[in-house]
């Protein structure tokens, strides 16, 4: 029976599979992820990713959620590639990843020879209505009032190089995201689904989030989310450019800074869990 080594490695609670393709080769992923994310029944994850030569770029990464789609970028994964690309492939303290998003720059602040802490330039956030995409007729989707479900949410749409839909509440504690969540991931509004973060505003610069991404559901962290609540923090005045906010999640905190010069920067850990061989089902 074939075998196939792999990683498992987490940011903040977003934990994935991930398998070094220079060395492995991964006939079907999308497959293979359906196979290994179950919890309990296989190895157990938010999804999988594979760590790959790249002709531009230091390594390319791509992402599998759980139910097989490809996503084209994710956070926490980003660091987790560059942790895995900086500890066993490449000792260089500036990596660049290829994504479907483009290529991303991420500083390594490792000790002892091992990453530990990892910032990325995520790039600039996009509001127009047909790059997020979003159906959404206006210049920009900024708080305004959408049907849910038979409730009506005020939201923000927004990419970080995948479509989010950003929701401010008084409180995100209550919220059911297990049984509500794929009202708004299947919204008409995001022809491509909408990953959504549910946010608590602490003060200008600390917020609480919940995620529910499309594909894979509620999940401990979301980087491509952090950087998009950020976003949508300061479109909607409530946070400022220039300055570190912190986004607490499930799993832990990123630190997200919106600069001036449109970028937006998260840093955040990255962590090896476990090394293990897996059996493919015939």
């Amino acid at each position: 029976m074939k075998t196939i080594k792999f990683t498992k490695m987490q940011g903040i609670g977003n934990d994935y599979i991930y398998i070094d393709c220079f060395k492995e080769k991964i006939e079907n992923p999308e497959k293979l992820a359906i196979e290994m994310s179950p919890r309990r029944f296989s190895v157990g994850s938010d999804g999988l990713i594979l760590i790959c030569p790249s002709k531009v770029a230091d390594a390319k990464m791509r992402m599998f959620n759980l139910d097989g789609s490809e996503g084209k970028m994710c956070g926490n994964g980003i660091r987790c590639v560059a942790k895995y690309v900086y500890d066993n492939i490449l000792k260089k303290d500036r990596l660049d990843i290829e994504t479907l998003s483009g290529i991303k720059t991420i500083d390594v602040f490792a000790e002892n020879g091992v990453a530990k802490t990892l910032s990325v330039n995520m790039g600039a956030p996009e509001f127009s209505p047909p790059k997020i995409p979003c159906a959404f007729e206006g210049e920009k989707m900024i708080n305004e009032p959408v049907d849910i479900n038979g409730v009506s949410y005020n939201m923000t749409a927004v990419s970080m190089g995948n479509p989010h839909a950003v929701i401010f509440l008084d409180e995100i504690k209550s919220l059911d995201l297990e049984n509500n969540g794929k009202y708004f991931e299947n919204n008409p509004l995001f022809p491509e689904k909408v990953n959504t973060e549910f946010v608590e505003v602490i003060d200008e610069k600390t917020l609480k989030m919940r995620v529910f991404e499309r594909g894979s559901g509620e999940t401990f962290a979301c980087g491509t989310g952090a950087c998009a609540v950020v976003a949508a923090a300061v479109a909607n005045g409530i946070s400022k450019k220039d300055t570190e906010i912190k986004v607490s999640l499930l799993g832990g905190d990123l630190y997200i800074t919106y600069s001036s010069d449109s970028s937006i920067y998260m840093r955040g850990p990255a962590k090896t869990v476990y090394e293990g061989e897996y059996y493919l089902c015939e």
